[in-house]
């Protein structure tokens, strides 16, 4: 059972990383990404949604008509983000005025709701759950690095703290649109070349260990 929840867990966080390799959920990615704090906070909101409601929908999966899943399964999910919305008003509303429309869009991030289907729906509890923390995770970890990026370069800043010195003028592309793009592309390249030399080499010592086998 631990080896399951961990391979699970690997998976969404690394080898099928929402962001960096299924490409998912690219509306938040480039809009909350100009500051450290907008993508920790985007990234840990969607990860609650994520386990929350992967969790649910696990448990109740059995009993939904498979006509009317989906209403079922936007309902379970919305009601975890009008949670997250209401604690983010309520303890850090500057975050959430930060954030604004994009908290209570996550109730259609693709991210959320192909979790639902695709995994969510066919297995059980504890492993939606660590599929949920994977995806949410490696969603949250991917955000942040992009942010990272784009504060350090775009502002000379990490989380609001002066970085680079106070004459550093900012690159003001990376706080743009464009910036986004550029940043996600360079990094998605980098990380994907990365997950490229560990997957020959894993299926080099596969390949030799089936053939020692044989």
């Amino acid at each position: 059972m631990a080896n399951k929840f961990t391979k699970t867990f690997l998976n969404g966080l690394v080898n099928e990383n929402p962001t960096f390799r299924l490409v998912l959920g690219m509306c938040p990615t480039l809009a909350v990404t100009t500051a450290v704090s907008n993508g920790l906070g985007m990234g840990l909101a969607t990860t609650f949604v994520l386990v929350c409601s992967n969790f649910v929908i696990s448990l109740i999966r059995n009993f939904v008509p498979s006509k009317v899943r989906i209403p079922a399964y936007i309902v379970v999910i919305a009601t975890f983000v009008t949670v997250v919305q209401m604690v983010l008003e309520a303890f850090l509303p500057a975050l959430s005025e930060s954030l604004g429309l994009f908290i209570p869009l996550i109730v259609v991030n693709c991210i959320i709701f192909a979790r639902a289907e695709a995994f969510a729906a066919k297995n059980d509890p504890v492993s939606s759950i660590a599929d949920g923390l994977g995806m949410g995770l490696g969603f949250t970890c991917s955000l942040t690095v992009l942010s990272a990026v784009r504060e350090l370069i775009g502002a000379g800043t990490l989380l609001g703290f002066p970085v680079l010195g106070a004459n550093y003028p900012g690159v003001l592309l990376f706080v743009l649109a464009p910036g986004g793009y550029l940043t996600l592309g360079l990094t998605m390249v980098a990380f994907n070349a990365v997950m490229g030399k560990i997957d020959a080499k894993r299926a080099a010592r596969q390949a030799a260990a089936e053939g020692s086998v044989a």
